[in-house]
């Protein structure tokens, strides 16, 4: 089942996506894109909000990719990677969208329009990128998990 949220995700990287590889095409052309492909108007916003971020924010996302990703500059990346990325990022750090649900939304960008090494490149250079605040965040639930995992089933937690 494919989210509300997600469709908008996935416009915003075709609009990323264009933008990208036709730097000429104008912020109200997106806009209007955004608009006729996402008839809620609430998904048009939210899209809007990570185009116009990850937009505005794309030097800066671009240079902690360059720090990050080693053996690749942004440049080299396949287009579409490299803006799943830009969108993770900026979602990562500039949203309250939890790191769990950011990496998960990438990868299955990354199944539906990457290639065939799109979902562990995606995953690896996110992974690498996720703010400590948000990472602790991650651990914790996980721990939580498997607490309760054990608490269930306590066989879980002895050892031999």
């Amino acid at each position: 089942m494919t989210s509300r949220r997600h469709k908008a995700r996935e416009v915003t990287l075709q609009m990323l996506y264009q933008k990208d590889l036709n730097p000429d095409v104008t912020s109200d052309e997106i806009k209007e894109q955004i608009q006729s492909s996402l008839a809620d108007e609430q998904l048009g916003q939210f899209a809007w909000v990570l185009f116009t971020g990850v937009t505005e924010s794309r030097n800066m996302i671009d240079e902690q990719l360059e720090a990050i990703a080693s053996n690749w500059s942004v440049s080299r990346m396949p287009a579409t990677d490299r803006n799943i990325i830009r969108l993770g990022v900026f979602e990562l750090f500039s949203t309250d969208t939890p790191a769990g649900v950011v990496i998960d939304e990438a990868l299955e960008l990354a199944k539906t329009f990457g290639g065939q090494n799109s979902v562990a490149f995606v995953n690896g250079i996110l992974d690498r990128l996720i703010p400590a605040e948000k990472r602790v965040v991650r651990l914790e639930i996980a721990a939580m998990n498997s607490s309760m995992a054990i608490d269930q089933n306590p066989s879980l937690g002895q050892t031999s």
